[in-house]
C-alpha cells in the first residue's frame, strides 16, 4: 500500500505518529500547501517511509498529479470538507482508492431550510458512486471518529446486539479545558462553524431526512470515562446520513455537547456574518470571514499541553435485543488528553479522530475489508475493526441496560 495523506494539520499529524507505528504500508507521503508544515511532521517520525510534498488541494488535477508521481494506491483526505470534491475527484482520475473523515458540504433548503433538506452531506459523493463502482475503487467516506467509528458503532449493534433498532443517537461530549484561552476549540473551528450553524438534519424511517433548527432539543446526556452529565444538542453530521443507507433504524440522530458558552459564541459569529465563507472585500483584498475567524484563534493542534479532561464519541441504540427485549446501549470510545499526550504528542480530539481512518488503512490493505462504490464505514464487518482499535491500545466500551415495557 502507498498512501498519499493531504493535510499536516492537527489530524494529520496525529495520523502520522499512529501510521509510523505500524507494517501495513510502503510508502506514506505527507502533503500540504505548506511545504514546511509537511516537512515539520515527517521529521518528527525519522521513518523513511514517510516523505513530504507540496500539494494544492482545492485543484483535482494537482492531487491526481502527485497521486501518480507516487504511485499511490490510497489516498487520505485530512483537511476541511471544502477540499473533499477536488481531493475525491483527483483521487478518481489517478486511479487510487479514497478516504475522508467529512464528506461533500451541503448547502439549506432555499425556502424551508427547517424543515427539509437542500442539498445533503455527501450528496456530491453518492452522485457518482456507480463510476466508483464500475472502475473498481473505492470511496471510503466518513471514516474518523465521528463520522467513523460511531457508524461501526452503529453496524456493531445492527449485527450482533439488537433484532429490532427504534433509534440510534450520536452523542458526543467531553470536559476538556484549555487553560489560558477564554475561547479556544479543540478540534478546527471552520469545521465547527460548518457543522454546527447549518440546519441539523434527522432521519426517520417513515418521514425519511428533514431538519430542524440549530441547537434544538436539548437534552443532558451521563458521558462516561469520568465525563459526567453534559447537556446535547442537534447538530447537522454525516451519521445521519450515513447509517440509514446500510443499517435498519427507526430514527437516527447527532447530538453534540457543545455547552452554552460556545453556543453563544457560535450564534454571535452568525449574528455578525463571522461565519460566511464567502470573500468580502477587506483594504483591497479579498477575504473569507470564516478564515479570519479561524486565524485568529490558536491552532488546535498546538494546545495539547494546555488541556485537561477526556473526550467521549459513542452511538446510542434503543430498541429490542436479541431476545426480544426492550434495550438501550450506548457504545463509547473515550480518550484522555493526558494519555494521548504523554503515548503521542498529540492532544485528544485530533487523535482520537485520527486513529480511526489509519486503522481502515490497515484493513484495507490486508484485505479484511474490501469494496468498490462510494460506502460508509457501516458498510463494512465491525468486529475487526474494533478488534484493531483494541490492539492499537485504546479500547471501546459498552454501558447498556434492559428498559422496562410500558
Amino acid at each position: 500500500m502507498r498512501v498519499l495523506m493531504i493535510g499536516a494539520g492537527g489530524v494529520g499529524s496525529a495520523a502520522t505518529g499512529i501510521a509510523a507505528r505500524r507494517d501495513f504500508f510502503e510508502r506514506f507521503v505527507v502533503a500540504d500547501y505548506d511545504l514546511d508544515r509537511a516537512v515539520t511532521a515527517v521529521a518528527k517520525l525519522d521513518d523513511d517511509r514517510f516523505l513530504p510534498a507540496r500539494v494544492d488541494a482545492s485543484s483535482a488535477e494537482d492531487v491526481a498529479a502527485l497521486c501518480r508521481e507516487h504511485e499511490i494506491t490510497h489516498v487520505l483526505n485530512a483537511v476541511d470538507p471544502r477540499f473533499v470534491m477536488p481531493i475525491f475527484n483527483g483521487s478518481f482520475a489517478a486511479g487510487a482508492d479514497y478516504l475522508d473523515m467529512a464528506m461533500s458540504l451541503s448547502l439549506p433548503h432555499p425556502e424551508h431550510p427547517y424543515e427539509m433538506t437542500g442539498v445533503k452531506l455527501g450528496d456530491e459523493q453518492f452522485a457518482v458512486a456507480a463510476d466508483w463502482e464500475s472502475a473498481g475503487r473505492l470511496a471510503l467516506v466518513g471514516v474518523g471518529v465521528e463520522p467513523g467509528l460511531s457508524d461501526v458503532f452503529a453496524r456493531y449493534a445492527a449485527d450482533h446486539l439488537f433484532s429490532r433498532i427504534d433509534e440510534i443517537g450520536i452523542r458526543d461530549g467531553g470536559n476538556l479545558v484549555v487553560d489560558g484561552y477564554d475561547f479556544a476549540p479543540s478540534f478546527s473551528i471552520w469545521t465547527t462553524i460548518e457543522e454546527c450553524l447549518n440546519p441539523p438534519v434527522i432521519w426517520e424511517k417513515e418521514r425519511g431526512w428533514y431538519t430542524v433548527e440549530p441547537f434544538s432539543e436539548p437534552e443532558i446526556f451521563d458521558f462516561p470515562g469520568g465525563i459526567g452529565p453534559v447537556e446535547c444538542v442537534h447538530v447537522e453530521h454525516e451519521e445521519v446520513l450515513l447509517i440509514p443507507r446500510w443499517v435498519d433504524a427507526g430514527k437516527v440522530t447527532f447530538k453534540y455537547g457543545l455547552g452554552q458558552e460556545f453556543i453563544e459564541v457560535l450564534k454571535t459569529l452568525h449574528k455578525l456574518g463571522l461565519d460566511r465563507t464567502a470573500p468580502v472585500l477587506v483594504g483591497g483584498k479579498l477575504i473569507s470571514p470564516r478564515d479570519v475567524v479561524a486565524a485568529a484563534l490558536p491552532d488546535p493542534a498546538t494546545l495539547g499541553g494546555q488541556m485537561t479532561g477526556a473526550t467521549c464519541a459513542g452511538t446510542l441504540v434503543t430498541g429490542l435485543d436479541k431476545a426480544g427485549d426492550p434495550a438501550e446501549v450506548y457504545l463509547y470510545h473515550v480518550v484522555d488528553n493526558e494519555w494521548s499526550m504523554r503515548e503521542y504528542g498529540a492532544q485528544a480530539v485530533v487523535w482520537q479522530t485520527a486513529v480511526n481512518p489509519v486503522i481502515a488503512l490497515e484493513l484495507l490493505a490486508a484485505g479484511t475489508w474490501s469494496g468498490a462504490g462510494v460506502l460508509g464505514p457501516e458498510a463494512f464487518d465491525a468486529v475487526p475493526f474494533l478488534d484493531k482499535l483494541v490492539e492499537y491500545g485504546t479500547p471501546w466500551g459498552r454501558r447498556s441496560h434492559l428498559l422496562t415495557s410500558s
